[in-house]
């Protein structure tokens, strides 16, 4: 088989998409995907910004059936969309919202209300057909474009939804809170539905309330979206949902003690998917069954010489993994945290990850991260931590942290802060990271 369809098991008036009382059928969506195609410029290269996730998966099957790459930006900067728009000529936008992007021809993506079903054969796209290109988060220096072919994206919701139990034509509603134009939001929130046939919720809430109310607009199996930020937040904020789900988190480490809590609280199973931009997802796992990761149907991680990599039908060459771990004689494999994240203090190691997680397990503090500045003039630097504790005083966080960490480790200084500049997958750029210390220590009257 060189090529699949479009789409999945759905029939012509099965809803694939919903959103506030009002849905869009299959045949709707073949519909607005052969208007848009139509509309489409001529060229090489699209960044698809379309807010909404229905409209996101309009823009991106028109421009796969006009041959059009979809660039997916790691951010909605000005700048940074001009500079990926530089870096592919003949780049224009795809909007939903009719506004212009400065320095980039803009199209709107306009569906009608009351678009007639379209009932034509569904069409099908070549497996080594290039149909986007992620970037990197950028969390450890500048993002890189990753090619993404039609083979890759179906293969890898395949498998994760035969790894979750999912069967083909199951009416599971889908609600993400990760963006969609990231890797696993892309992945996970609009190829597994369309590729299993499920339904797909157009919007993207992020507050806890507007999650709870998405989750309950539709009645049966539902599957959460998201990430550990998001987590924490709808268990804070006590949001209750129908019974029935199941939430797969990624974009970052999930912690078991919250895996849990989400379990209790949600009454459903979570579990966590690992992946990366150059390779997509790569494994799952249930969170509460322990530290092992087992690798997706088709893929496999192998060793060259000291690093390992990763295998897959669709992968034209082997991906090195960005992470330390070590994998067990079936494949399974424990993570250990990135080579990036581990940082040297006065002639000792530590990881990073490992430090933001005991920060967040002080009673009070909401978010947190420690960051290391660069070295200057042969001088020892001190690790920082920005944190998110309202009502408490930095002097107290201290207080509770040294009883966790090595004294050698403790932040000096430990800055408490109303909020930390998270993207919109709730990971923490270097870059944001740096520029958040240079201000503190602007206002300090310090240099870093």
């Amino acid at each position: 088989m060189h090529e699949t369809c479009l789409i999945g098991p759905y029939n012509p008036d099965d809803v694939l998409a919903w959103e506030q009382g009002t849905s869009r059928t299959a045949g709707q969506f073949l519909a607005d995907v052969f208007s848009l195609a139509e509309s489409l410029p001529d060229r090489p290269t699209v960044l698809n910004l379309a807010t909404n996730r229905y409209a996101f998966w309009v823009g991106f099957a028109a421009a796969i059936m006009r041959r059009q790459v979809t660039l997916l930006p790691q951010s909605r900067a000005p700048q940074a969309l001009v500079r990926i728009a530089g870096d592919f000529n003949g780049s224009y936008a795809l909007t939903d919202r009719g506004e212009a992007v400065k320095g980039i021809d803009s199209v709107s993506i306009r569906l009608q209300p009351d678009q007639t079903p379209l009932t034509a054969d569904i069409p099908r796209v070549p497996l080594d057909q290039v149909v986007a290109i992620a970037f990197t988060s950028g969390s450890t220096g500048r993002p890189m474009p990753n090619k993404k072919t039609w083979g890759a994206l179906t293969a890898v919701a395949q498998a994760t939804g035969a790894r979750l139990g999912i069967k083909g034509g199951e009416r599971i509603s889908v609600v993400a809170t990760v963006p969609h134009q990231h890797m696993f939001g892309l992945e996970a929130s609009v190829m597994l539905p369309i590729v299993h046939g499920l339904v797909m919720h157009g919007g993207r809430p992020l507050f806890p309330a507007d999650i709870g109310s998405a989750l309950a607009e539709r009645d049966g199996r539902w599957m959460l979206v998201t990430t550990p930020l998001h987590l924490r937040a709808c268990i804070a904020e006590g949001v209750t949902v129908p019974a029935g789900g199941l939430v797969l988190s990624a974009t970052a480490p999930l912690a078991r003690e919250l895996a849990q809590a989400a379990e209790q609280h949600f009454q459903a199973e979570v579990h966590e998917i690992f992946g990366f931009a150059e390779a997509g997802s790569v494994a799952e796992r249930r969170t509460l069954d322990g530290d092992h990761w087992r690798l997706l149907e088709g893929v496999r991680i192998v060793q060259d010489r000291s690093a390992y990599r990763v295998r897959a039908w669709y992968l034209p060459d082997p991906v090195p993994v960005p992470d330390r771990i070590s994998v067990d004689g079936d494949g399974a494999f424990v993570v250990h945290g990135r080579e990036a994240d581990h940082v040297n203090v006065a002639g000792y190691r530590v990881s990073l990850g490992d430090l933001n997680h005991k920060l967040l397990q002080i009673d009070g503090v909401q978010d947190g991260v420690f960051f290391l500045p660069e070295e200057r003039d042969g001088l020892v630097t001190r690790l920082m931590a920005f944190v998110v504790a309202p009502g408490k005083r930095s002097e107290e966080i201290q207080c509770l942290l040294r009883a966790h960490i090595d004294p050698v480790f403790m932040p000096r200084p430990l800055v408490c802060v109303p909020s930390l500049p998270r993207n919109a997958t709730g990971k923490l750029p270097r870059e944001s990271v740096k520029e958040l210390a240079r201000q503190w220590m602007e206002g300090e009257g310090r240099e870093i």
